[in-house]
């Protein structure tokens, strides 16, 4: 008896094609509409039809051909952060790719663990994107930029204090931070300061600038900035850098020796580590502020909550929408110098504990 041929078990992939048959359009229509086409007028009804038809058919547009025609793959590349950023970062980004999604942009966020400058923008590279935004973590080259362009990136942009050849800069300068809390401090009367360090791997891009604020506060006796080298020797204050991991031993090892640091001011980094520490303070019977002043940074509601509340350093962040809208101008018009824009502010905010 002769077999049948076994009937294949998998669905056959819908098509524009399908999506127009089933519509009654033509699929020029379907591109435009599943496309969001601008320069193109579709009525409203024909373009429920075509959506109507394609969410019946499971239709879902090829990016790789969308690509094709459009010249590039539309996709904005993100690194992901190997370090625990904090709320007010992570809202940044989050706007961000809301902003990039509402401009019909595919955000890509990309694994860069163990990969070096150059060697992350030929990985980043072979996604052909149409644009980088390098966060800071992965130093790029001038070498590294220029693979990403010969790949087709239009707008490569890097966050970080120093500019790159080629690249547009955002500059998140975390000195100011540092120096805005210091400066605070020693407007309150305080002159014997510690700041805290984070363990945790990778926190030094931003800790270590801080404190480079910090101490070029003490040496000006203002908010002032510097290149953060000295001590505060030269006003009569003194800085101490504090090591701290994120956890309750640590900050507990760090209150039990307080008293012998003779210090009578903390600024412990952001409102997370502030929080830790002063709980830690407190268990071992130390006044805030009475006997040590503590100061944040981030303004999180928690630390308003806190008692006493907690003081900090308001950081006022561009909107992910600008950035977003950045991108898209270099996108469109690529030929441009490579621009250099300052991305925050600080402003110390003064509360009970300081």
């Amino acid at each position: 008896m002769r077999q049948l041929p076994e009937q294949s078990t998998e669905r056959r992939v819908p098509t524009s094609a399908d999506v127009a048959r089933l519509a009654g359009v033509s699929r020029a229509t379907v591109s435009y509409v599943l496309n969001n086409t601008a320069a193109v007028r579709i009525s409203e009804p024909t373009r429920h039809k075509v959506r109507e038809a394609a969410e019946q058919l499971g239709y879902v547009p090829h990016a790789a051909a969308r690509s094709l025609r459009a010249g590039h793959t539309g996709i904005v590349l993100l690194p992901t952060a190997h370090v625990p950023v904090g709320p007010l970062y992570s809202r940044f980004f989050n706007e961000l790719q809301w902003a990039l999604r509402r401009l019909d942009y595919t955000v890509v966020q990309y694994g860069s663990l163990g990969l070096d400058g150059d060697g992350a923008a030929r990985a980043w590279a072979e996604l052909r994107p149409v644009a980088v935004v390098s966060l800071g973590e992965i130093a790029l080259t001038p070498h590294g930029v220029n693979v990403l362009k010969r790949s087709g990136a239009k707008a490569v942009i890097t966050l970080g204090p120093e500019r790159v050849e080629g690249a547009h800069a955002l500059v998140m300068d975390q000195r100011e931070i540092g120096s805005r809390a210091v400066a605070h401090l020693m407007e309150r009367g305080y002159r014997r300061i510690g700041v805290v360090i984070p363990e945790e791997p990778g926190l030094g891009l931003f800790s270590h600038p801080r404190l480079a604020g910090a101490r070029a506060a003490a040496e000006a006796g203002t908010a002032g900035t510097g290149d953060g080298s000295g001590d505060g020797s030269g006003t009569g204050v003194r800085i101490e850098p504090l090591s701290l991991a994120y956890e309750e031993k640590s900050a507990a090892a760090l209150a039990a020796r307080w008293r012998t640091l003779g210090l009578d001011a903390v600024y412990a980094y952001n409102d997370e580590y502030a929080m830790l520490l002063m709980r830690a303070l407190q268990d071992e019977g130390i006044g805030i502020p009475g006997e040590t002043a503590v100061i944040g940074a981030d303004d999180l509601l928690l630390g308003r909550l806190l008692r006493p509340r907690l003081s900090t350093v308001r950081v006022d962040l561009v909107t992910g929408q600008r950035l977003a809208e950045l991108i898209d101008r270099v996108v469109r018009d690529p030929g441009g110098e490579p621009e250099r824009h300052d991305l925050m502010g600080a402003l110390a905010v003064h509360r009970e504990s300081s």
